[in-house]
């Protein structure tokens, strides 16, 4: 007896070959019946006997194309209605948007074979593509995901891949990026004043020479501009940090091939499965120790990591192939700036910092940046999440409306929800000058308006002064129906973690970083709160102490560690000896009357801070040239100790004591005494980096104990410091705790988005 069933998929099913898929899953099985792309999934109705719907049904499930995601899979049986064949039939507009945009992903194995094969019709050209690999987020205008509904909609196909479009046994089958070099787009290669210097292939031979002659190309990605110059050249190197006003902070790097990156850096098989997966982040690996490097100093100075990528689109396989070695491939800005994504903006912005521009008439509708990631205790952490990640959805349950998180004022990410789908946006950045608010807007108008959405509620952080809080009370001025709630800064840190991790109930989140309003009106950024779903319970946080000169201290690091002295010695922390910045007594005196009448030095607890400061005083960097400079190359000169034969576990001791609230305050100042007079005798500055390092993981150990909560969330910015997140996980499992930390979302400020989001569940 012939029956029909009818599917809905919803998920990542558009832009992966799931039609193509499904249509000869059906013909194998001889199955009538029809699928179709709407804006809500996938439709399918397909007619056979009982037994074999059930087997195709579950063949859908287990079988499904490598790049797409299942997110539900509802079915029901209707009376057949004798189809005669099966069917792709064409998309349909149909109610609410709701299907997965797939993220920008990396050219597959088989586009590769054919970019490079001499006899193939897509030899070397720069915008080879299928169903299984390419570009899809930075392009797509409107749901559903259909040619039409792309940039590449203005690019007639030609008779050829007319052919490969409508054949449902082709992996090109509604491939919505496809192309070739006679209908597709062109690359071009401009001067920085535009004039036209080169087309086509010969664009990108011109483009490779310029770089080995150590010049600099400023060249057109997937999300946007990248700045590409040769990494082994100290001169471009150094030309590059100038004109980008960049000086010391590591540039990202593109190797031409797996086996270069092994030939500079320790790969795990964890770190070649990232580098190598279709996401194809930024991985930061370790350098080879005792080895000639061919990367310039320029690139990464001191620092014990490379940031590197492999080349993820085929304009970047034909270059890095043409090249044969690494390049320096940041992103296209002026710093502190969004990526730029159009010609206008490039040579507006950057013809001051290439030397050339080598463009393409492929329209980039969104910017999205290049993640970045590392792995951490064994498993994926992600820093920076953009490229390859966003748009994919958390699933957060108990939203009610629709709602907008918009995020912090740092590593700005913003949020909106579609019933239970939280989309998290591509990085935006530091909301510091008007182009990073211009983009933060832009985002929040992109995905709203993508989506169809119209948020009846506005989550945002508690600073009164922040350009996101200020945006969300804006909307609240123009429409008194929408509702705004604010949360505490490190709460939502802890929130983003429980998050994506699916926890409910009870958490000690460890919250740590460099700044974030506390409910007191001061600065928070070393606490232990404990959850209760809208509603947090502070528990124990860092002693406070002073900022002299506020957010300067961020980057003259010394004032903070002239503070946690002061703190502890008094006047005479002047006469410690061996402490670099105690020698300009000018200046100390200065930071000391600061200090003593109260001048411009607000009271924080921040554990990003007291990191900064206790590598000022350990002699290892006093100023900072870029945010958490201080605080790395403590991490590393700890690293590297620990890396020595000579390794310890010892810690200085520290108090912790019930304030008149019933809340533990932690003093760190015997850390910092026995920090100050280690280096004061001129112990190994690694040795008590390392020693600082394992007392800030017991600090949370102890903490833990004290307040016998078994499962212990470590997030914020503070654990981007691998050594203190792998030491304090791996402490706290010795003794029993369950501990989680961030994967999918970052632990800094870019996760903050996410935790107002679970915050929002838990709002009537």
């Amino acid at each position: 007896m012939t029956h029909k069933l009818k599917i809905i998929i919803r998920g990542v099913v558009q832009g992966v070959g799931f039609r193509p898929f499904v249509y000869r899953l059906a013909s194998e099985m001889h199955i009538k019946g029809w699928i179709i792309n709407s804006s809500q999934g996938v439709f399918i109705e397909a007619e056979s006997d009982k037994a074999t719907l059930e087997n195709f049904s579950g063949r859908i499930r287990s079988e499904k194309p490598a790049n797409s995601y299942i997110q539900s899979f509802e079915s029901s049986w209707l009376d057949a209605e004798g189809f005669t064949e099966f069917e792709i039939r064409e998309s349909k507009e149909q109610g609410s948007k709701t299907a997965l945009v797939l993220p920008d992903i990396s050219t597959c194995p088989d586009c590769l074979d054919e970019i490079f094969d001499p006899n193939n019709r897509r030899y070397l050209y720069p915008f080879t593509n299928c169903t299984n690999c390419g570009p899809r987020f930075s392009i797509i205008a409107d749901l559903p995901y259909d040619r039409c509904n792309t940039t590449m909609g203005e690019f007639e196909m030609c008779p050829e891949c007319r052919a490969e479009y409508t054949d449902p046994l082709n992996r090109r089958f509604h491939a919505e990026p496809t192309a070739c070099p006679k209908c597709g787009p062109q690359v071009t290669l401009l001067d920085n004043n535009g004039k036209l210097l080169a087309e086509k292939n010969d664009a990108i031979k011109i483009a490779a020479d310029l770089i080995r002659g150590g010049k600099i190309v400023a060249l057109k990605g997937i999300g946007g501009y990248q700045l590409i110059c040769d990494a082994r050249s100290s001169s471009a190197s150094r030309e590059l940090r100038l004109r980008k006003r960049r000086s010391e902070k590591p540039f990202a790097m593109m190797f031409p091939d797996l086996e270069s990156v092994k030939r500079e850096c320790d790969v795990s098989a964890e770190e070649e499965r990232l580098l190598c997966s279709v996401e194809s982040p930024i991985v930061l690996l370790k350098r080879k120790r005792g080895m000639d490097s061919i990367i310039s100093e320029e690139c990464a100075g001191s620092n014990p990591y490379f940031g590197i990528m492999l080349p993820y689109s085929p304009l970047h396989h034909i270059i890095m192939r043409e090249l044969g070695f690494p390049v320096i491939a940041t992103s296209g800005n002026i710093s502190e700036e969004p990526i730029c994504t159009t010609e206008e903006q490039a040579f507006e912005k950057l013809s001051g910092i290439a030397d050339v521009f080598l463009v393409h008439n492929r329209k980039i509708l969104r910017h999205v940046d290049d993640s970045i990631t590392r792995i951490v205790n064994g498993r994926e952490m992600m820093i920076r999440r953009a490229r390859g990640y966003a748009p994919l959805p958390l699933v957060i349950e108990g939203i009610k409306g629709t709602v907008l998180a918009a995020g912090p004022h740092l590593k700005n990410t913003i949020a909106v929800n579609k019933g239970s789908n939280v989309f998290v946006s591509q990085h935006i950045g530091d909301l510091e000058n008007v182009e990073s608010i211009n983009a933060f807007k832009n985002v929040v108008s992109d995905l709203t308006g993508f989506y169809e959405l119209k948020p009846d509620r506005v989550i945002c952080d508690m600073h009164p002064d922040y350009i996101s809080t200020r945006y969300a009370d804006s909307m609240k001025e123009k429409d008194q129906s929408i509702q705004v709630n604010k949360v505490q800064h490190h709460y939502a840190h802890v929130l983003s973690c429980m998050a994506e991790s699916g926890l409910e109930g009870e958490v000690l989140g460890v919250s740590w970083d460099g700044t974030g309003f506390g409910t007191d009106g001061t600065i928070w950024g070393g606490e232990f709160l404990i959850s209760g779903g809208a509603e947090f319970r502070r528990a124990a946080f860092l002693a406070p102490f002073r900022l002299p000169g506020g957010e300067q201290a961020i980057h003259d690091v010394w004032k903070t560690g002239y503070s946690l002295l002061y703190r502890v010695y008094g006047k005479d922390c002047d006469n410690l000896p061996n402490i670099e910045f105690l020698k300009n007594t000018a200046q100390t005196r200065l930071i000391r009357q600061m200090l003593e009448k109260d001048i411009n030095s607000p009271i924080t607890t921040s554990a990003g801070r007291l990191f900064d400061g206790a590598s000022a005083i350990a002699g290892i960097r006093t100023k900072a040239s870029f945010e958490a400079q201080a605080a790395m190359e403590f991490e590393f000169a700890a690293e590297t100790f620990c890396s020595e034969e000579v390794k310890t576990n010892d810690y200085f001791t520290f108090e912790t004591v019930k304030n008149s609230n019933g809340v533990y305050e932690i003093s760190w100042s015997n850390i910092i005494r026995s920090l100050a007079e280690g280096a004061s005798r001129g112990e190994a500055k690694g040795l008590l980096a390392l020693k600082f390092h394992n007392s800030m993981a017991e600090m949370i150990v102890n903490t833990a104990k004290l307040l016998k909560i078994n499962r212990v969330v470590l997030t914020g910015g503070c654990f981007l410091n691998k050594l203190l997140l792998e030491r304090s996980i791996s402490r706290l499992e010795e003794e029993g705790f369950k501990v989680y930390w961030h994967q999918r979302v970052p632990t800094g400020d870019g996760g903050i988005s996410a935790g107002q989001m679970k915050f929002a569940s838990y709002l009537k």
